[in-house]
């Protein structure tokens, strides 16, 4: 069985939530108002996307790569004042 490996982006969205996408996977994408939420929505639209790909008979893009994961937390995320 393949492992497919895609880099995903996850940015906060004002005034609440976040957005996140997949930029080898042209057209997925999602918003939540968590990051579990959005995670959990990437995962299903990604899913759903390859399913598509497969059906059509084309192929699954593969990112070229390692990548490196960069994830932004906020102060209330990590508990700490906002006078740290």
């Amino acid at each position: 069985m393949r492992n497919y490996t895609f880099r995903i982006i996850i940015e906060k969205d004002q005034p609440k939530g976040y957005h996140g996408f997949v930029p080898l996977l042209k057209g997925v994408h999602t918003f939540g108002r968590t990051i579990e939420e959005v995670k959990k929505n990437l995962k299903e639209a990604i899913i759903c996307h390859i399913q598509g790909l497969s059906k059509d008979k084309q192929s699954i893009p593969q990112e070229e790569e390692a990548f490196e994961l960069i994830q932004t937390f906020s102060q209330k995320d990590l508990s700490l004042s906002s006078n740290a």
